[in-house]
Protein backbone atom coordinates (compact mmCIF):
# COMPACT_ATOMS: atom_id res chain seq x y z
CA UNK A 1 0.00 0.00 0.00
CA UNK A 2 2.83 2.39 0.74
CA UNK A 3 4.29 2.00 -2.72
CA UNK A 4 0.99 3.13 -4.24
CA UNK A 5 1.06 6.43 -2.36
CA UNK A 6 3.27 8.48 -4.73
CA UNK A 7 1.45 7.03 -7.74
CA UNK A 8 -1.90 8.02 -6.27
CA UNK A 9 -0.65 11.53 -5.54
CA UNK A 10 0.66 11.97 -9.10
CA UNK A 11 -2.58 10.56 -10.52
CA UNK A 12 -4.67 12.87 -8.37
CA UNK A 13 -2.66 15.92 -9.38
CA UNK A 14 -2.88 14.99 -13.07
CA UNK A 15 -6.65 14.46 -12.73
CA UNK A 16 -7.02 17.75 -10.85
CA UNK A 17 -5.06 19.58 -13.56
CA UNK A 18 -7.19 17.99 -16.27
CA UNK A 19 -10.39 19.04 -14.44
CA UNK A 20 -9.04 22.57 -14.16
CA UNK A 21 -8.39 22.72 -17.90
CA UNK A 22 -11.86 21.35 -18.61
CA UNK A 23 -13.35 24.05 -16.40
CA UNK A 24 -11.46 26.67 -18.39
CA UNK A 25 -11.51 25.76 -22.13
CA UNK A 26 -9.96 29.14 -22.92
CA UNK A 27 -6.85 28.19 -20.98
CA UNK A 28 -6.84 24.78 -22.68
CA UNK A 29 -6.80 26.41 -26.12
CA UNK A 30 -4.05 28.79 -25.06
CA UNK A 31 -1.97 25.99 -23.55
CA UNK A 32 -2.42 23.90 -26.70
CA UNK A 33 -1.20 26.71 -28.96
CA UNK A 34 1.64 27.65 -26.61
CA UNK A 35 2.67 24.00 -26.26
CA UNK A 36 2.75 23.58 -30.04
CA UNK A 37 4.87 26.73 -30.44
CA UNK A 38 7.27 25.55 -27.73
CA UNK A 39 7.54 22.17 -29.44
CA UNK A 40 8.39 23.86 -32.72
CA UNK A 41 10.98 26.00 -30.91
CA UNK A 42 12.63 22.93 -29.37
CA UNK A 43 12.62 20.93 -32.62
CA UNK A 44 13.36 23.84 -34.95
CA UNK A 45 16.82 22.56 -36.03
CA UNK A 46 15.15 19.39 -37.36
CA UNK A 47 12.00 21.04 -38.74
CA UNK A 48 13.63 23.55 -41.08
CA UNK A 49 13.44 22.23 -44.65
CA UNK A 50 16.01 24.75 -45.95
CA UNK A 51 18.88 26.73 -44.51
CA UNK A 52 17.16 29.80 -42.98
CA UNK A 53 20.15 32.10 -43.56
CA UNK A 54 21.39 30.82 -46.94
CA UNK A 55 21.17 33.61 -49.55
CA UNK A 56 20.16 32.74 -53.12
CA UNK A 57 19.57 35.87 -55.16
CA UNK A 58 18.40 33.78 -58.11
CA UNK A 59 15.46 32.54 -55.95
CA UNK A 60 14.38 35.89 -54.51
CA UNK A 61 10.66 36.68 -54.05
CA UNK A 62 9.51 33.32 -55.34
CA UNK A 63 5.90 32.21 -54.97
CA UNK A 64 5.04 29.22 -52.74
CA UNK A 65 6.14 25.88 -54.14
CA UNK A 66 7.01 22.37 -53.00
CA UNK A 67 10.59 23.45 -52.29
CA UNK A 68 9.56 26.70 -50.61
CA UNK A 69 6.05 26.20 -49.11
CA UNK A 70 5.67 29.88 -48.14
CA UNK A 71 7.90 31.32 -50.86
CA UNK A 72 11.18 33.16 -50.46
CA UNK A 73 12.17 36.60 -49.24
CA UNK A 74 14.09 39.38 -50.96
CA UNK A 75 17.35 37.46 -50.54
CA UNK A 76 16.03 34.10 -51.71
CA UNK A 77 15.79 32.60 -48.22
CA UNK A 78 12.99 30.17 -47.37
CA UNK A 79 10.31 32.06 -45.41
CA UNK A 80 8.95 28.92 -43.73
CA UNK A 81 12.39 27.84 -42.54
CA UNK A 82 13.07 31.33 -41.20
CA UNK A 83 9.75 31.35 -39.33
CA UNK A 84 10.49 27.97 -37.76
CA UNK A 85 14.04 28.97 -36.83
CA UNK A 86 12.78 32.32 -35.55
CA UNK A 87 10.46 30.55 -33.11
CA UNK A 88 13.44 29.52 -31.01
CA UNK A 89 14.91 33.01 -31.05
CA UNK A 90 11.76 35.04 -30.41
CA UNK A 91 10.01 32.73 -27.95
CA UNK A 92 13.20 31.49 -26.31
CA UNK A 93 14.46 35.03 -25.87
CA UNK A 94 11.17 36.07 -24.30
CA UNK A 95 11.38 33.26 -21.72
CA UNK A 96 14.98 34.19 -20.90
CA UNK A 97 14.03 37.83 -20.52
CA UNK A 98 11.02 36.95 -18.33
CA UNK A 99 13.22 34.78 -16.11
CA UNK A 100 15.76 37.60 -15.69
CA UNK A 101 12.95 40.05 -14.91
CA UNK A 102 11.56 37.79 -12.18
CA UNK A 103 15.02 37.21 -10.71
CA UNK A 104 15.38 40.98 -10.36
CA UNK A 105 11.83 42.05 -9.53
CA UNK A 106 10.76 39.40 -7.00
CA UNK A 107 13.67 39.88 -4.54
CA UNK A 108 13.31 43.67 -4.74
CA UNK A 109 9.61 43.40 -3.97
CA UNK A 110 10.26 41.01 -1.08
CA UNK A 111 12.92 43.24 0.42
CA UNK A 112 10.72 46.33 0.09
CA UNK A 113 7.60 44.67 1.48
CA UNK A 114 9.27 42.77 4.30
CA UNK A 115 11.84 45.33 5.42
CA UNK A 116 9.62 48.44 5.09
CA UNK A 117 10.95 51.76 6.33
CA UNK A 118 13.68 53.65 4.51
CA UNK A 119 14.65 50.75 2.23
CA UNK A 120 11.06 50.30 1.09
CA UNK A 121 10.70 54.00 0.35
CA UNK A 122 14.00 54.08 -1.56
CA UNK A 123 13.19 51.07 -3.75
CA UNK A 124 9.66 52.25 -4.50
CA UNK A 125 10.80 55.75 -5.41
CA UNK A 126 13.26 54.12 -7.80
CA UNK A 127 10.41 52.08 -9.28
CA UNK A 128 8.23 55.19 -9.55
CA UNK A 129 10.99 57.06 -11.36
CA UNK A 130 11.52 54.22 -13.83
CA UNK A 131 7.77 53.70 -14.24
CA UNK A 132 7.17 57.36 -15.07
CA UNK A 133 8.57 56.73 -18.55
CA UNK A 134 6.49 54.55 -20.94
CA UNK A 135 7.85 51.00 -21.15
CA UNK A 136 8.54 51.09 -24.86
CA UNK A 137 10.39 54.41 -24.77
CA UNK A 138 12.50 53.31 -21.82
CA UNK A 139 13.35 50.02 -23.55
CA UNK A 140 14.38 51.90 -26.70
CA UNK A 141 16.54 54.27 -24.64
CA UNK A 142 18.30 51.45 -22.78
CA UNK A 143 18.75 49.32 -25.91
CA UNK A 144 20.06 52.33 -27.82
CA UNK A 145 22.52 53.11 -25.04
CA UNK A 146 23.75 49.51 -24.74
CA UNK A 147 23.77 48.87 -28.47
CA UNK A 148 21.99 46.27 -30.62
CA UNK A 149 22.20 42.57 -29.78
CA UNK A 150 20.23 39.81 -28.09
CA UNK A 151 21.96 40.11 -24.69
CA UNK A 152 21.43 43.85 -24.62
CA UNK A 153 17.79 43.30 -25.58
CA UNK A 154 17.31 41.12 -22.50
CA UNK A 155 18.97 43.76 -20.30
CA UNK A 156 16.78 46.49 -21.79
CA UNK A 157 13.63 44.47 -21.09
CA UNK A 158 14.83 43.69 -17.56
CA UNK A 159 15.26 47.41 -16.88
CA UNK A 160 11.64 47.95 -17.90
CA UNK A 161 9.69 44.93 -16.66
CA UNK A 162 11.03 44.44 -13.12
CA UNK A 163 8.85 47.27 -11.81
CA UNK A 164 5.55 45.40 -12.18
CA UNK A 165 6.84 42.29 -10.42
CA UNK A 166 8.40 44.31 -7.60
CA UNK A 167 5.16 46.20 -6.93
CA UNK A 168 3.06 43.03 -7.05
CA UNK A 169 5.33 41.14 -4.66
CA UNK A 170 5.65 44.12 -2.32
CA UNK A 171 1.88 44.51 -2.09
CA UNK A 172 1.39 40.83 -1.29
CA UNK A 173 4.19 40.86 1.28
CA UNK A 174 2.78 43.90 3.08
CA UNK A 175 -0.72 42.42 3.07
CA UNK A 176 0.36 39.00 4.34
CA UNK A 177 2.67 40.37 7.03
CA UNK A 178 -0.34 41.96 8.75
CA UNK A 179 -2.10 38.62 9.18
CA UNK A 180 -2.20 36.58 12.36
CA UNK A 181 -0.43 33.50 11.03
CA UNK A 182 2.65 35.57 10.22
CA UNK A 183 2.61 37.08 13.72
CA UNK A 184 2.26 33.58 15.18
CA UNK A 185 5.19 32.38 13.09
CA UNK A 186 7.33 35.26 14.37
CA UNK A 187 6.35 34.50 17.96
CA UNK A 188 7.26 30.85 17.38
CA UNK A 189 10.79 31.95 16.52
CA UNK A 190 10.76 31.90 12.72
CA UNK A 191 13.27 34.20 11.09
CA UNK A 192 12.73 36.44 8.10
CA UNK A 193 13.98 33.94 5.52
CA UNK A 194 11.85 31.15 7.01
CA UNK A 195 8.73 33.32 6.82
CA UNK A 196 9.48 34.25 3.21
CA UNK A 197 10.15 30.65 2.20
CA UNK A 198 7.31 28.98 4.10
CA UNK A 199 4.55 31.55 3.78
CA UNK A 200 5.11 34.53 1.49
CA UNK A 201 6.42 32.66 -1.56
CA UNK A 202 3.42 30.32 -1.46
CA UNK A 203 1.01 33.25 -1.42
CA UNK A 204 2.82 34.84 -4.35
CA UNK A 205 2.90 31.77 -6.60
CA UNK A 206 -0.55 32.20 -8.15
CA UNK A 207 -0.39 35.98 -8.83
CA UNK A 208 3.13 35.60 -10.23
CA UNK A 209 2.05 32.76 -12.54
CA UNK A 210 -0.83 34.85 -13.87
CA UNK A 211 1.35 37.90 -14.40
CA UNK A 212 4.22 35.92 -15.96
CA UNK A 213 1.89 34.22 -18.48
CA UNK A 214 0.64 37.58 -19.70
CA UNK A 215 4.09 39.15 -19.57
CA UNK A 216 5.61 36.55 -21.90
CA UNK A 217 3.30 37.80 -24.65
CA UNK A 218 4.13 41.43 -23.88
CA UNK A 219 7.82 40.59 -23.88
CA UNK A 220 7.51 38.95 -27.30
CA UNK A 221 5.90 42.15 -28.61
CA UNK A 222 8.68 44.24 -27.06
CA UNK A 223 11.44 42.01 -28.47
CA UNK A 224 9.87 42.09 -31.92
CA UNK A 225 9.46 45.86 -31.76
CA UNK A 226 13.12 46.39 -30.79
CA UNK A 227 14.26 44.04 -33.57
CA UNK A 228 12.00 45.85 -36.03
CA UNK A 229 13.75 49.11 -35.12
CA UNK A 230 17.18 47.50 -35.51
CA UNK A 231 17.96 47.43 -31.78
CA UNK A 232 17.40 43.70 -31.21
CA UNK A 233 18.40 40.72 -33.32
CA UNK A 234 20.74 41.60 -36.16
CA UNK A 235 20.84 40.23 -39.74
CA UNK A 236 20.83 37.49 -40.84
CA UNK A 237 19.15 36.31 -37.64
CA UNK A 238 15.68 34.82 -38.40
CA UNK A 239 13.88 36.68 -35.64
CA UNK A 240 10.22 37.55 -36.28
CA UNK A 241 10.58 41.27 -35.59
CA UNK A 242 13.66 41.44 -37.81
CA UNK A 243 11.72 39.59 -40.53
CA UNK A 244 9.02 42.27 -40.31
CA UNK A 245 11.67 44.94 -40.78
CA UNK A 246 13.25 43.11 -43.73
CA UNK A 247 9.90 42.73 -45.48
CA UNK A 248 8.73 46.31 -45.02
CA UNK A 249 10.27 47.72 -48.26
CA UNK A 250 8.62 44.92 -50.25
CA UNK A 251 5.15 45.08 -48.71
CA UNK A 252 3.39 46.22 -51.88
CA UNK A 253 4.86 43.52 -54.14
CA UNK A 254 5.31 40.71 -51.57
CA UNK A 255 3.10 41.41 -48.51
CA UNK A 256 3.51 37.83 -47.26
CA UNK A 257 7.00 38.71 -46.02
CA UNK A 258 5.36 40.81 -43.30
CA UNK A 259 2.07 38.94 -42.98
CA UNK A 260 3.59 35.59 -41.97
CA UNK A 261 5.83 36.79 -39.10
CA UNK A 262 3.07 39.17 -38.00
CA UNK A 263 0.64 36.26 -37.77
CA UNK A 264 3.16 34.22 -35.76
CA UNK A 265 3.59 37.06 -33.26
CA UNK A 266 -0.18 37.55 -33.01
CA UNK A 267 -0.86 33.83 -32.42
CA UNK A 268 1.69 33.32 -29.64
CA UNK A 269 0.70 36.58 -27.89
CA UNK A 270 -2.95 35.55 -28.07
CA UNK A 271 -2.07 32.13 -26.61
CA UNK A 272 -0.20 33.75 -23.70
CA UNK A 273 -3.17 36.01 -22.97
CA UNK A 274 -5.57 33.06 -23.04
CA UNK A 275 -3.39 31.13 -20.61
CA UNK A 276 -3.15 34.15 -18.33
CA UNK A 277 -6.93 34.67 -18.36
CA UNK A 278 -7.51 30.98 -17.66
CA UNK A 279 -5.06 30.98 -14.76
CA UNK A 280 -6.76 34.06 -13.34
CA UNK A 281 -10.14 32.35 -13.47
CA UNK A 282 -8.76 29.23 -11.76
CA UNK A 283 -6.42 30.74 -9.19
CA UNK A 284 -7.72 34.17 -8.30
CA UNK A 285 -10.53 33.73 -5.79
CA UNK A 286 -11.55 37.37 -6.11
CA UNK A 287 -12.20 36.88 -9.86
CA UNK A 288 -14.68 34.04 -9.26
Amino acid sequence: MKSEGPINVVTYRAYSSWRSIRRSPIMGIGMGIAGLVLLVALLSPWLTINDPVFVQMSQRLRAPSMEYPLGTDHLGRCILSRLVAGTRQTVGLSFCASAVVMIIGVPIGLIAGFAKGFLDALLMRLADAAGAVPEFLLAIAVAGFLGPGLVNTILAIACVKWIGYARLVRGIAISECKKDYIHASIVAGSGGWAIIRRHLLRQMASPLAIMAAADVGKTILLISALSYLGLGAQPPSPEWGAMLSDGRPYFQIAPEQMIYPGLCIMIIVLACNLVSDGLRDLMDVRAR
